[in-house]
């Protein structure tokens, strides 16, 4: 899923990586509202909070808005900066660190909020502005790697563009080519997996609490285990056969 990009992607590897990363959306965006109250897989609601805060003149508020929107920046920022500066060395290295450091900040939320979180209103703003962040790092990472095809954190500019796809499917003056209905695939994956994460999200958030942030991180490291298992199942593959000849 993290070793190819744009063009070079297959089919099966977009819809992976799209329903693995639109699922982990789901859950944390539903957890955000539940626990908190806040958006926090996209940014969209937040921007319409702050306006409302700057007419009412509500200066903390405003503070608060104003660095939850820089969060979301900053991830998409540095999952940008890591991709174009590992790129040329590893790709999987380059796409793969941003995963990492998504999974790290998610475990922080699971322990904090497990066992340390005490509803403060300090607590809340910094643990949103955590998760905000991760989402920022997903979302900028998937959207580099399938060349803007998926954008996992949010529904709004997904049904706009399915929408321009399916218009071009049905229009009778256009082709119905595999490159258009394979974007319709993919839209709908996110959208199916988004729901579906945001389902399995409050059920279990019910059930665990923060304890479901645990959950999350074990979905990523199956975007690393994805491209890796292939890779020590040759190496094991190569020493064992050496091993073989060596004893003959």
């Amino acid at each position: 899923m993290l070793r190819k990009s744009k063009e070079a992607r297959t089919l099966k590897e977009n819809l992976l990586l799209a329903s693995s990363t639109a699922f982990v959306s789901g859950i944390t965006n539903v957890v955000g509202m539940i626990a908190f109250l806040a958006f926090t897989s996209n940014i969209t609601g937040h921007v319409a909070n702050l306006a409302k805060h700057v007419v009412e003149q509500n200066w903390n508020e405003i503070v608060v808005f104003v660095i939850w929107l820089l969060m979301f920046f900053a991830g998409a920022f540095i999952s940008n900066f890591i991709i174009k500066s590992l790129e040329h060395k590893s790709r999987y290295r380059a796409h793969s660190i941003p995963i990492i450091i998504e999974i790290l900040l998610l475990l922080f939320v699971a322990i904090y909020g497990h066992n340390f979180y005490q509803e403060t209103q300090t607590e809340r703003e910094v643990v949103i502005g955590v998760i905000i962040f991760s989402m920022g790092l997903q979302n900028s990472l998937v959207s580099i790697i399938s060349g803007g095809l998926i954008k996992s954190t949010h529904l709004t500019g997904l049904f706009t563009d399915l929408g321009g796809d399916v218009s071009e499917w049905l229009h009778p003056k256009v082709s119905k080519t595999e490159t258009i209905k394979n974007k319709i695939y993919v839209r709908l994956t996110v959208l199916s997996f988004y729901f579906l994460g945001g389902i399995m999200g409050g059920y279990f958030f019910n059930l665990y609490n923060f304890a479901i942030f645990y959950f999350i991180p074990l979905i990523l490291l199956t975007i690393l285990y994805y491209d890796l298992s292939p890779v020590a199942l040759h190496r094991i593959s190569r020493i064992f056969w050496a091993g073989k000849s060596r004893s003959v």
